[in-house]
């Protein structure tokens, strides 16, 4: 998964950059990667990405955070989080945290709010066919915090989430059983509105799924009664899934149709979850590589001798040469991410703090014995 790009690049400014070479740059950009003006893959992504730089850059204070802080400060609560819900651009959505158990551990992301398309904060609507109100069913961006060992080795999650399904009783269409389809009497059948709106571009003409139909370009004489004739509703559905061994904090895993159901019977979206891993007290991590420390007394060091070290399966032996310095690093081939990395061991020296009578003067005896060589 690629590292977040710097706000300032992806404006292509400088920290020297003012407020208006700020609105400027977005304004061009935003101009030239809207989803309804560029039709290449990953527009919206891109757009994405531009305002969510906007967002942060055009605002003093959160400015001043991210210059200190980066991309840190809106994560997880750091200084200026509040601006984007919780430390994510797509809105008000909960974080919720995991510390322990294994495997198939259950989740339950309880209530949630429906994320708030940066689209329409600056183009009040024009973009709504491809995201909010678009023909298929919302996509739902949450985010899952794992521990260290869970992103080494992945895992298998059972989690609780809340998204519109299929209504049982009409199966999706929207219809009572029986009711007749009928041509919308809103879009005459296109399954489309035309809508002018006011931007900061000047009016904008847009078309969005029909209100009435949904996209359809049909009715019911009798909507179903338990959905309304959306073909939907609100559950909260216990779904599996799988965290890949290896996965890196802050890495967006996409899983498709996992996201609300679409309307009568439409494509579902997709759930988005961005993986927060808690550190761990004994490894650190570098790529595909773990990181730790040992400590190693003189006399091993000196003498040389084996000593135990941890690692993310279970000790291991570790031999230590004759003459080992303090700061060695050894390798521990295949102990990293499964397949991928290795575990290094970094020895420090255990001087000792309280000596006998007896124990001092070995150690003078020594001391002497060295100067003289």
């Amino acid at each position: 998964m690629a590292t977040k790009k710097d706000f300032y690049e992806v404006l292509g400014l400088t920290k020297s950059a003012t407020l208006d070479d700020i609105k400027k740059a977005y304004r061009t950009l935003a101009r030239k990667h809207h989803p309804d003006i560029d039709k290449s893959p990953g527009a919206a992504e891109r757009f994405k990405e531009i305002s969510e730089a906007y967002q942060v850059l055009s605002d003093s204070e959160k400015r001043k955070a991210y210059d200190q802080f980066g991309h840190a400060a809106f994560d997880r609560g750091g200084a200026g989080a509040g601006g984007f819900g919780g430390g994510n651009p797509f809105g008000g959505f909960r974080t919720y945290t995991y510390t322990s158990g294994g495997p198939n551990e259950n989740f339950d992301f309880g209530d949630f709010q429906d994320p708030f398309s940066l689209f329409e904060q600056f183009f009040a609507g024009a973009s709504a066919g491809r995201s909010r109100q678009k023909s298929g069913g919302d996509d739902l961006y949450f985010e899952l915090t794992v521990d260290f060992k869970e992103a080494i080795f992945g895992v298998a999650k059972t989690i609780s989430l809340p998204r519109q399904v299929l209504c049982p009783v009409c199966l999706g269409t929207g219809g009572e059983k029986g009711a007749k389809e009928e041509t919308c009497s809103t879009c005459r059948g296109r399954g489309q509105v035309e809508r002018v709106q006011n931007s900061i571009f000047g009016q904008i003409m847009t078309q969005t799924a029909c209100p009435t139909c949904r996209g359809r370009g049909k009715t019911f004489s009798k909507p179903c009664p338990h959905c309304r004739g959306e073909g939907r509703v609100k559950e909260t559905v216990r779904t599996e899934i799988n965290i890949p061994s290896g996965i890196e904090d802050g890495t967006t895993i996409r899983y498709p149709s996992l996201g609300d159901a679409g309307p009568q019977g439409s494509k579902a979206g997709d759930l988005y979850l961005t993986i927060r891993v808690l550190p761990s007290r004994e490894f650190s991590r570098r790529g595909n590589d773990i990181y730790s420390e040992a400590k190693v007394d003189l006399p091993t060091a000196v003498l040389g001798g084996t000593i135990k070290v941890p690692t993310l399966v279970e000790p291991v032996k570790l031999k230590i040469p004759a003459g080992t310095q303090s700061g060695t690093e050894f390798r521990l081939r295949g102990l990293g991410v499964p397949g991928r990395g290795d575990q290094f061991v970094r020895v420090s020296l255990l001087t000792p703090t309280k000596l006998s009578g007896h124990d001092r003067e070995l150690w003078e005896k020594l001391s002497r014995k060295s100067s003289e060589i």
